[in-house]
């Protein structure tokens, strides 16, 4: 039997069963169904990303963190502070020069003409109170050493006669003949002591005029200017001893600016781009015919013996006028990072540490002015490049957006 193609019942008998066969309709239409597999296969993919970024967050949050022990902290120096807004010192900056402390400094002279035999310390030395510096010889000395040897005799005879022996006027004679004897040693430059033990001795030998003189005080020779076989003057300098654990800093201010200091008052002392804590201890009331400005003295301590007298240095010493308050940390806290921002390091929990990015809004010596963190914040103090370098190691650069 042969099938009518052009029948039109027949054809719309075939056209009703491909379009409600589904699997026929999926199939004339392939390019519908390959976007959908696509979209299910994106959101697929968005799902494990976002999962994937959270899982780099958190190690990410776990990389920016450095865990101290108790023993770490102590060995590296890590101090921790409350960050609170302090005042912010008001100074006034002047140009100074470092000098000699007079009140710890001595000089070594004679007392009598006298010609140098033996020298014990050379410039530089340290030498301690007491401490042989020079052996002198002299005519006069001689001389008063043998009358100290004659007298001394002379009041020992006579205080043991007695005076139901000898008349109350030999025995008052002898003791002040003996007395003036000995005063007259100390005066040439003898000390007690070797006058004693010369009476000890008794030896008219040991009246040769040689004598030693001795340090009065524990410091460095800075000065020691003469030769064996010299001749010196009575006063003529021989030693110059100092102590320079402490100097002195003589700066130059405005007259208008005295007001506002006090004796006491804290003061730094720029030396080697490093400042040096001291304070204000005398007020001239003296200007400068020159240049009409007034000293000021400071005292500042001499660590490793690296200042020297005749330096000259800036100062910057503090008034009595109250500053703004400001969050403040030591210079050592804040850091650079990578990129060049300023940070410091903030204990977030018990031992562990993570860098807080900060504005530096000023320097002052010692203390930086810095603005990002809230009062309270507990930040390190001392040992942040410590802290840096632990974090470093880890792989993680330093730096907290």
């Amino acid at each position: 039997m042969t099938m009518n193609i052009k029948n039109p019942i027949f054809c719309l008998f075939i056209t009703f069963i491909l379009n409600t066969n589904p699997l026929i309709a999926a199939d004339d239409h392939p390019h519908e169904h390959a976007e959908e597999t696509h979209q299910i296969e994106a959101d697929d993919e968005h799902d494990h990303g976002e999962e994937q970024t959270g899982q780099n967050e958190h190690l990410h949050e776990e990389e920016d963190r450095v865990h101290l022990n108790r023993e770490q902290r102590l060995s590296a120096g890590v101090l921790v502070e409350t960050l609170q807004p302090r005042p912010i010192p008001n100074e006034i900056e002047a140009p100074g020069e470092i000098r000699l402390n007079t009140y710890a400094s001595s000089r070594v002279i004679p007392r009598i003409e006298a010609q140098v035999i033996q020298r014990h310390v050379r410039l530089g030395n340290q030498v301690m109170e007491g401490q042989p510096l020079v052996t002198l010889s002299s005519v006069s000395m001689s001389e008063a050493q043998a009358a100290l040897l004659v007298a001394a005799k002379e009041w020992q005879r006579v205080k043991k006669l007695g005076k139901k022996v000898v008349s109350e006027r030999r025995f008052l004679q002898a003791q002040v003949t003996f007395q003036q004897s000995q005063a007259k040693l100390l005066a040439y430059g003898m000390t007690s002591s070797q006058t004693k033990r010369l009476i000890d001795e008794g030896d008219i030998s040991r009246a040769d005029g040689q004598f030693t003189l001795l340090a009065p005080q524990a410091g460095t020779v800075i000065r020691d200017d003469f030769v064996l076989g010299q001749m010196v003057d009575i006063g003529e300098l021989l030693f110059e001893l100092t102590d320079e654990s402490t100097l002195w800093v003589e700066a130059r201010i405005n007259p208008q600016s005295l007001y506002q200091l006090n004796i006491d008052a804290p003061a730094r002392v720029e030396v080697d781009n490093q400042w040096i804590d001291g304070k204000v201890i005398q007020v001239h009331h003296a200007l400068d015919e020159k240049t009409r400005t007034l000293s000021i003295r400071l005292q500042i301590p001499n660590p490793d013996d690296r200042l020297h007298p005749g330096q000259f240095v800036t100062t910057r010493i503090e008034t009595g006028t109250p500053g703004e308050t400001a969050l403040t940390v030591p210079t050592a806290a804040l850091l650079r990072s990578p990129d060049g921002d300023w940070h410091v390091f903030i204990e977030d929990e018990t031992d562990e540490f993570e860098p807080v990015e900060v504005k530096l809004i000023r320097r002052l010596p010692g203390i930086a002015v810095i603005e990002g963190l809230e009062p309270g914040t507990r930040i390190v103090t001392q040992g942040a490049f410590f802290i840096q370098s632990e974090l470093a190691k880890s792989g993680f650069d330093v730096h907290n957006h």
